[in-house]
């Protein structure tokens, strides 16, 4: 028997939150998670479930608590994450969940795909989901083009600074989602809170920012010759994957070979059952209300603003009370 496991595992995990100030943050995310922030100041990020190198998430109770998520993939290895994401992954954790909150446009960006991240940085690439969870009165964000764009049409629209006019523009409502794949130009527009499911990178190329500057006083840096050969310029779809009404009691919002998410709304205190996948993870997040996640194993509180990793060896997951509840697998 592997020494591995020979440890007790605890179905369900908590982490601390990372939490991100960024230019063009705000305040709603302090106030969704019910946490002060510390003296920090436009928090634009919350970092919920990490695995990133030297961005780890860290444990927050247990057994285990101070555990990076690292390392209790270490101890504990298939049966916390699956044996098929283990034997792909290793100790690298595919996913990473975030709230964030724009309290300004971001930056019109791209995130190149797999060949190209592995080729230019030895790491995945990003494909992302985004849930929105509010949005102001006239909220809205950037997701691909209007029609396709020629290479010379957009190094002429990033020289005049108009590359948001070729862009296509959704209004945002609370429960909208989308799914932006590697090489979708996009960028949050002010006003959204959003959960973001993404697969496991902090590669980002940087179009446009607005003239802003950094806390120096200096041009942001952009990458519009790297973006070039990232950007898909024939993403002219509609990139919104769901409008459902909150009403509905469940629906998969999406299903793509990096990842699965799927939204729950309870409404009373029958409980849910939650689908489990074949021998993987499962990522709870808890966008609106408290329910209370019930295993085999043992119960956990879920309050609004709060993310648990659910093992993969948990055989059962039901969940009751209140709330919205978003799953993230891959």
């Amino acid at each position: 028997m592997d020494s591995h496991d020979n440890h007790t595992m605890p179905a369900l995990f908590k982490f601390e939150p990372i939490l991100k100030t960024v230019l063009w943050g705000g305040e709603k995310i302090a106030a969704l998670k019910g946490v002060q922030p510390n003296g920090k100041r436009h928090v634009g990020e919350s970092w919920e479930v990490s695995g990133l190198q030297g961005k780890e998430s860290i444990v927050a109770g247990g057994p285990d608590k101070g555990l990076n998520l690292r390392e209790l993939i270490d101890k504990y290895r298939d049966r916390l994450v699956g044996k098929r994401v283990y034997d792909t992954h290793g100790n690298e954790f595919p996913l990473l969940v975030k709230f964030i909150d724009a309290k300004q446009d971001l930056s019109v960006q791209v995130h190149p795909g797999d060949d190209l991240a592995r080729r230019r940085h030895g790491c995945n690439g990003k494909n992302e989901f985004w849930y929105i969870i509010q949005a102001d009165k006239g909220a809205s964000l950037l997701a691909g083009l209007h029609t396709p764009l020629r290479r010379d049409d957009y190094n002429r629209l990033v020289e005049l600074g108009t590359i948001t006019t070729a862009m296509r523009r959704h209004d945002t409502a609370p429960g909208d989602a989308f799914f932006l794949p590697a090489g979708c130009l996009h960028s949050i527009g002010a006003g959204n809170l959003l959960c973001e499911v993404q697969q496991s990178s902090d590669i980002t190329y940087r179009v446009h920012d607005y003239n802003r500057r950094d806390a120096n006083g200096e041009p942001r840096q952009l990458h519009t010759t790297l973006a070039a050969d990232a950007i898909d310029f024939n993403l002219t779809g509609d990139l919104r994957c769901s409008n459902t009404p909150l009403s509905d009691p469940h629906e998969t919002l999406l299903s793509e070979p990096c990842f699965t998410v799927d939204v729950y709304h309870l409404d009373n205190d029958t409980p849910t059952p939650l689908h489990m996948p074949h021998d993987a993870f499962l990522i709870v997040t808890c966008l609106h209300g408290n329910a209370t996640l019930v295993t085999p194993q043992g119960d956990t509180r879920l309050n609004k603003g709060q993310t648990t990793l659910v093992a993969a060896s948990v055989t059962s997951l039901q969940a009751h009370g209140h709330a919205t509840l978003l799953t993230a697998t891959t």
